[in-house]
């Protein structure tokens, strides 16, 4: 999989991408993440890439011209299954949608900045609209990182255990149920029973029935989508 990034803020970036699941599928070949600066197509001397809002209003808009002006670059080299853009005003992501996308081959994202983006390039361009919460922060940079973390990881190769990704919280619409580790007992606090028994079948029926009683308890509305 290859992901482009558009980004008004490249360096906000560089942390994410360089650790753990993500850096070893770069190294792998199992993932190709790349960069691209905004400003590099910026308007005039002193490159521009923001204006101020038609109508007034405070706070500035990324422009069309140095966005198109990337996506048309990028698009004469690939093709893309989406092209997304990270915004708060818009559906909020879940595993399902990060699913799907983990099979995709070319992804192109952009990332709002400042107000967000000229409404004309969401209605030509953008595929897909994705919000991580209904909250805001600086940018769409942290929104990405967080988009491509959970597409990457789910690619085959990136996780040495790829169970372990398929028995994630909201992979069945369930949280998932406590998990524990040795020792078997500390302070008085004891691991259950039954996960010491053996008794897999048994074992998977508890996980099951906790997951559901966690998932009542803090995300009822994850078994209403059921």
């Amino acid at each position: 999989m290859r992901i482009d990034i558009i980004s008004a803020a490249p360096n906000l970036l560089e942390s994410p991408f360089n650790h753990s699941i993500i850096k070893r599928a770069q190294q792998s070949g199992i993932a190709e993440i790349v960069i691209h600066d905004l400003r590099e197509y910026g308007l005039g001397k002193y490159k521009q890439i923001d204006d101020t809002q038609f109508g007034g209003g405070a706070g500035m808009v990324l422009m069309m011209e140095p966005i198109v002006n990337c996506i048309k670059k990028l698009q004469a080299e690939r093709s893309y299954d989406e092209l997304i853009y990270m915004t708060p005003d818009a559906k909020v992501l879940n595993q399902s949608t990060a699913n799907s996308l983990s099979i995709k081959e070319n992804l192109l994202i952009l990332t709002g900045h400042y107000k967000g983006v000229d409404q004309r390039i969401r209605d030509k361009y953008i595929t897909k609209e994705i919000s991580i919460g209904d909250y805001v922060i600086t940018g769409g940079e942290l929104a990405a990182a967080v988009l491509v973390d959970a597409i990457v990881r789910l690619i085959p190769g990136a996780i040495g255990d790829e169970q372990s990704a398929l028995t994630d919280s909201f992979q069945d619409n369930l949280l998932s149920p406590p998990i524990y580790t040795r020792p078997a007992e500390f302070e008085g606090m004891k691991v259950p029973e039954i996960l010491l028994s053996g008794n897999f079948p048994k074992i998977d029926d508890w996980r099951m029935e906790k997951a559901f009683e966690r998932t009542k308890l803090i995300r009822p509305d994850l078994l209403k989508d059921e």
